[in-house]
């Protein structure tokens, strides 16, 4: 394999050096890229340069970057003359800048590329905040929507490259708002980073938009424990999103708000009676039956290690107390449980087949035991089991959508169809 030539940044000829500079400009590049420009013929760069960079280098022809079709015959000619030329841009050209559309045009043996650090990579320094496990989404000419589907899975952190004509900071909040997370994100407001004037700053929920918003500006979002709720103003059902507490190593494994509030109906819940939420996650749905009808005993059980902590925390966030909480695996576990009368197998994976066949023989008369499907394979593996023992059953498809920003309008985001699968056992006598 040819290895990669390591070429001195005061050599030019023969190719295009790309350098990339902050928001500062090309004022604040080290001496060595400065030293590029002084010994170019041409310089491009963005129109807001081109002034001070013709002030700065009076020897140079300066020709716009924002200008494609002018802009790449100029430098296919500055190749095929030998002539040195030097193509500003902002951070790292190879990362959502002009250095993509150079390398089609115009090959990369013909490209020496010199980046700055990115935005991202200065938005999370400025935080001073490790970001190797951050995502991140561009709205730079894009529909916003996406950045709902983003939030669904709930990443640790999120940096969005925002597009004040279509999706700038103010689409975020909506958006965020409109997903039932404003509880469980911190939005920093990140602005002409690397500028002197440069400006970082967190925005409370219902905080205003600074006036003079930079339209150089992108907005990272940072997952934290959302405050504790006040227990007596949260609405009695379907409770948003960002009140319940997350797996740290799986956040987003939740049942979204939509999902939960069919869910809950299909179980009919009874006053009184012994609830099984078999998969409980953090525990949204059963935690939140218990809200409804206080007199049910819920048992909720979840295998993955670290759930009881989090479970209980939500039951007290939420003001609700479970029978029980356990962490172990289904179906062994459930033989410790009282008979049930109402059960949601949430999870089980490739056991929820034997959960399943353990749950039927206990389940009460007259009880319900309602199974959340993402694939029609697992309809078709578990519904003869509920016939086969006699319950009646019932299957429903469940897609929502959520309102996010579009231009002057809203547009809808899909989220996740799910299947669900109900039995009902018939009552005794």
């Amino acid at each position: 394999m040819a290895s990669v030539q390591e070429t001195p940044l005061t050599t030019t000829g023969g190719w295009i050096d790309v350098v990339g500079c902050d928001a500062a400009g090309f004022e604040a590049l080290a001496p060595e890229r400065r030293a590029l420009l002084e010994q170019a013929g041409l310089l491009a760069a963005p129109r807001r340069l081109l002034e001070p960079l013709a002030a700065a280098f009076p020897a140079a022809c300066c020709v716009p970057t924002d200008r494609p079709a002018a802009l790449l015959p100029r430098l296919s000619q500055a190749l095929a003359a030998g002539e040195r030329a030097v193509v500003l841009a902002s951070g790292d050209p190879l990362w959502f800048g002009i250095g993509r559309m150079l390398l089609q045009e115009l090959g990369r043996e013909a490209l020496r590329f010199h980046p700055a650090p990115a935005s991202l990579q200065l938005a999370f320094a400025r935080l001073g905040r490790p970001w190797q496990d951050a995502s991140w989404i561009s709205l730079h000419g894009r529909d916003p929507g996406p950045l709902a589907a983003a939030l669904q899975k709930r990443p640790s952190a999120l940096a969005v490259l925002t597009d004040p004509g279509r999706g700038g900071a103010d689409a975020v909040r909506r958006i965020l708002r409109a997903s039932g997370l404003e509880a469980a994100y911190a939005l920093w407001l990140c602005e002409r980073l690397g500028h002197p004037r440069e400006r970082v700053q967190r925005l409370a929920p219902q905080a205003p938009l600074p006036a003079d918003l930079d339209p150089l500006h992108l907005v990272l979002l940072i997952a934290e424990p959302p405050p504790p709720p006040d227990p007596a103003v949260l609405p009695l059902f379907g409770l948003p999103d960002g009140v319940f507490l997350q797996h740290a190593d799986r956040p987003g494994l939740m049942t979204k708000r939509e999902v939960r509030v069919q869910l809950l109906a299909d179980l009919a819940l009874p006053e009184r009676g012994v609830l099984w939420d078999v998969g409980a996650g953090v525990g949204s749905i059963g935690l939140e039956a218990l809200r409804l009808r206080p007199g049910l005993r819920l048992w909720a059980v979840e295998s993955r290690g670290g759930s009881r902590a989090v479970i209980s925390a939500n039951a007290e966030r939420l003001g609700v107390r479970p029978a029980a909480v356990l962490e172990g695996r289904a179906p062994e576990v459930l033989a410790e449980l009282p008979d049930p009368d109402r059960v949601l197998l949430g999870g089980g994976g490739r056991d929820r087949l034997a959960i399943l066949a353990a749950v039927l023989p206990r389940l009460r008369p007259g009880g319900v035991v309602v199974v959340p499907l993402a694939t029609v394979e697992g309809l078709a593996e578990l519904r003869p089991l509920l016939e086969q023992a006699g319950l009646g059953v019932a299957v429903g498809q469940h897609q929502s959508w959520r309102g996010a920003p579009l231009a002057d309008g809203t547009r809808l985001a899909p989220m996740n169809p799910v299947l669900v699968l109900r039995g009902e056992r018939p009552a005794a006598g």
